[in-house]
């Protein structure tokens, strides 16, 4: 259950950090009013997560992916250029995330 939380966390921190460039600024009403509770639901679903996976993992996949995440809707949806060095530091993190991941199940964790 607590990987469900994990991505729950994740999902809303991503969802609450496209809302921030939404808001242009908190000149639109809509994606501002989301930002706040869009994180804080993202962080209660942290805190439940960290209840059994290792606060170093959980906290380093959820930025992790989080980041990797925004970037690639950053490159998507709002038009960002993708540079062959962006690609590879974004493989970097997401290798790094699976890496934690599997470091956990398979022997690595607490």
């Amino acid at each position: 259950m607590e990987w469900a939380y994990l991505s729950l966390a994740i999902v809303f921190e991503i969802f609450g950090t496209t809302c921030i460039k939404l808001s242009e600024g908190f000149t639109r009403v809509a994606p501002s009013a989301l930002i706040v509770p869009a994180y804080v639901v993202s962080f209660l679903m942290l805190t439940l997560a960290v209840r059994v996976i290792p606060i170093s993992i959980a906290y380093a996949i959820w930025s992790g992916i989080g980041t990797a995440a925004i970037a690639v809707i950053g490159i998507l949806v709002f038009k960002e250029p993708l540079t062959l060095a962006k690609a590879a530091f974004l493989a970097v993190i997401i290798v790094g995330a699976v890496g934690l991941h599997l470091t956990d199940r398979f022997g690595g964790g607490s």
